[in-house]
């Protein structure tokens, strides 16, 4: 790979407070799958934005194919040849694919011409989608061919992924690699964001690391562990979460036969989950996305009632009662969406310690808001979960994604609930982070609370979980003690086989 297809030499970019950037350089060839890697806040967002064309640089230059690239908008960089798939979904639900396709292409075809290009496309690199389907009914894995599909259909020279397979299952995650290599014989160069380290020494040729802004080295992923280039992005020996193990107590929260239909016309109502979670204990729920993870998420932190008696706290009947009631109960929870759910991304990070945090630490009195403590609460988030910011006065909007993921998950950890529910509590969140969110969740279940973590990631709840349950299609299987499980049997269970976990509980 002696050919240069990007080159990147000297990038800058710094907002008030923070070098994003500091003189980075790098090069990718065509055929090339490279890495950027880093911790959450080491400036591979604003890299990538700035190869796009979303942001300019303050200093540095960039050359493509051998000629000055300078991309002011995305529709110069998708000129140039350069495409991106990114972490969120943008997509319209009660629209079909073929029309979410056309409203990201320049100058779309006719509707059944796009059509068919769409199947031709699909069908080649092996991500089969039908072009008639509202995206509302797909899985988060067809969304995410929607996503590739809008893509190649430029004919791109160079694809940025950044966390593509955050949201897919182990199967989906194969066929996506295929696709990949496909892209990669023909000659397209793929720059690929993950905080999966193993798929990085699988996938990729090739990685540069950032450190704060800077790059601090690069390496062949495939001659590296997951852990060294866990260490090198972090500069630093890295913490594996531990605990020790401790009979539960009593039972915290209990769920029978709830059934809650879904607010969204596109979701998964719940049907008759039956549910025990005690103190001291963790209890994983695991599941493909789209499967009811959002509407139990809504049931038990108070977004959706409940019927009577279908959820109880310690005892008490709390599916009437809205947030801030179960709040005051010790019932904490914090969404999937960090933006604009567990967050308002304009408010600043006091501000949101407050909104969740206002009755628990006595952050309001005689009708007044008291700043002085709000201030105090945020600061202690920021310090105990190292997010990385300014200070507490800076919007949520300006912290990268892990950044804030660790405020939100702090925000609630710190208030001491009874109970906490959690949803993709790491997604988007680099090694370390990861290992410190799940190590703080296993030591708010060592000091007694009752913890449900909501994830795709089955490394992780396999890991901090004592017991794994499923959810498919709005039902939850039995729990079984995750010590243990196969593969097979997680794979029989995220597949719906409830059936099969009644007998092995039964016998």
């Amino acid at each position: 790979m002696n050919e240069v297809l990007l080159s990147v030499e000297g990038l800058t970019k710094a907002y008030p407070g923070v070098v994003a950037n500091d003189a980075v350089s790098f090069q990718i060839a065509p055929g090339e799958v490279h890495a950027l890697l880093g911790e959450n806040g080491a400036g591979k967002s604003t890299l990538v934005k700035m190869i796009y064309g979303l942001v300019r640089p303050d200093a540095g230059r960039m050359t493509f194919g051998g000629a000055a690239f300078e991309p002011t908008t995305p529709h110069a960089a998708r000129a140039a040849g350069v495409a991106m798939v990114f972490q969120h979904f943008s997509l319209f639900e009660a629209l079909n694919v073929a029309e979410n396709v056309a409203l990201g292409m320049e100058s779309p075809p006719p509707q059944r011409q796009l059509a068919r290009r769409i199947r031709q496309v699909s069908e080649t690199y092996g991500l089969p989608l039908d072009p008639d389907r509202l995206v509302g009914d797909l899985s988060a894995g067809e969304r995410q061919r929607v996503e590739i599909i809008r893509c190649l259909l430029q004919d791109p020279k160079l694809l940025i992924m950044d966390e593509p397979t955050s949201v897919l299952t182990p199967q989906e995650v194969g066929i996506l690699f295929e696709t990949l290599r496909k892209l990669q014989a023909e000659g397209t160069a793929i720059l690929y964001i993950s905080h999966k380290l193993e798929e990085i020494k699988t996938l990729c040729d090739g990685a540069t690391i950032l450190r704060l802004g800077k790059v601090v080295g690069e390496c062949n992923p495939r001659e590296e562990s997951a852990r060294s280039m866990a260490e090198m992005m972090v500069g630093q020996e890295l913490h594996t979460p531990s605990r020790e193990a401790k009979e539960p107590g009593e039972v915290v929260l209990d769920l029978a036969a709830l059934s809650v239909a879904s607010s969204n016309p596109f979701g998964t109502s719940l049907r008759n989950v039956h549910l025990e979670v005690r103190s001291g204990e963790i209890l994983g729920v695991g599941g493909v996305a789209g499967n009811g993870q959002d509407e139990m998420l809504a049931a038990l932190s108070g977004e959706t009632s409940a019927p009577p008696d279908a959820i109880k706290l310690c005892g008490q009947d709390i599916g009437h009662l809205g947030p801030n009631a179960r709040r005051r109960l010790g019932l904490l929870a914090a969404p999937e969406e960090r933006l604009g759910h567990a967050a308002a991304p304009d408010m600043s990070l006091t501000e949101n310690a407050l909104l969740t945090g206002a009755i628990r630490e006595q952050l309001t009195g005689g009708g007044f808001l008291h700043w002085p403590k709000a201030r105090d609460f945020a600061g202690r988030i920021i310090e105990a979960f190292d997010v990385r910011t300014p200070g507490p006065e800076n919007a949520a909007r300006s912290l990268s994604g892990g950044n804030l993921q660790k405020f939100v998950i702090g925000r609630e950890i710190l208030q001491r609930p009874a109970c906490l529910v959690v949803n993709q509590p790491t997604w988007g969140v680099d090694a370390s982070a990861a290992a410190a969110i799940r190590q703080a969740l296993m030591d708010l279940a060592a000091e007694g609370a009752a913890v449900v973590v909501i994830s795709q990631d089955l490394d992780e709840l396999m890991e901090i979980s004592d017991r794994f349950a499923a959810l498919n299609e709005g039902r939850l299987s039995a729990p079984r003690p995750a010590q243990g499980l196969t593969v097979e049997e997680i794979g029989m269970m995220l597949g719906g086989a409830h059936d099969m976990e009644v007998a092995h509980v039964e016998a």
